[in-house]
């Protein structure tokens, strides 16, 4: 009977000693210290202390995780930025081992979207001279004072279209050229920092 009423002492005095006091900061900016933690403690955050005072546990607050949660989002950003950049210049030290072999690779690329445009300025041209004939037949017909046909309209709304089409793909080609060349000088600039010239 004694045994057990001195293990029971025992485990009250353990349990006594194994509480927890917590400390949180209210919204005020007030340091609070419990036996039990407030109702929001999840989300204010605090710490849970021993009944020497020290730290057994600290809780992040609300502000605190979602900080938390950005700062390693943005680690993983920046890891994958590393990574990438580290497949890019093996890709580029693999490809050209000379600057020369950059110069003519660019080249060729350049070249694809000039023959494109220069394709599309000579159908341009075929197409303006077709919409110069058209118009000029519309308004013989209006001036005569005959209804224009829904066949002329529709060739010339297909030679308006076409018109636009291919004032687009030119425009397209001439900014691609201009990305083209920026693209390969700046593999150019990196490929001499990485071979070291």
């Amino acid at each position: 009977m004694a045994f057990r009423t001195l293990a029971v002492v025992v485990l009250l005095a353990a349990g006594s000693a194994q509480a927890a006091m917590y400390r949180w900061v209210d919204g005020s900016g007030r340091v609070h210290y419990s036996d039990t933690p407030p109702t929001s403690y999840q989300k204010i955050g605090g710490a849970e202390l021993s009944k020497q005072g020290n730290l057994i546990r600290r809780t992040q607050s609300a502000a605190e995780r979602r900080a938390d949660a950005e700062r390693q989002a943005e680690q993983k950003r920046i890891q994958l930025e590393v990574q990438k950049q580290a497949q890019l210049d093996r890709s580029l030290t693999q490809t050209y081992t000379n600057e020369a072999e950059i110069d003519l690779a660019r080249d060729r690329a350049l070249e694809n979207r000039r023959l494109v445009i220069k394709g599309a300025e000579i159908r341009a041209r075929a197409v303006d001279v077709n919409l110069a004939e058209l118009n000029a037949r519309i308004a013989t017909i209006k001036k005569a004072g005959r209804p224009v046909s829904p066949n002329l309209k529709e060739q010339l709304n297909q030679a308006t279209r076409e018109s636009l089409d291919l004032q687009r793909i030119i425009l397209n080609n001439e900014e691609a050229m201009v990305q083209v060349t920026e693209k390969y000088a700046a593999d150019k600039l990196r490929f001499r920092e990485l071979s070291g010239k």
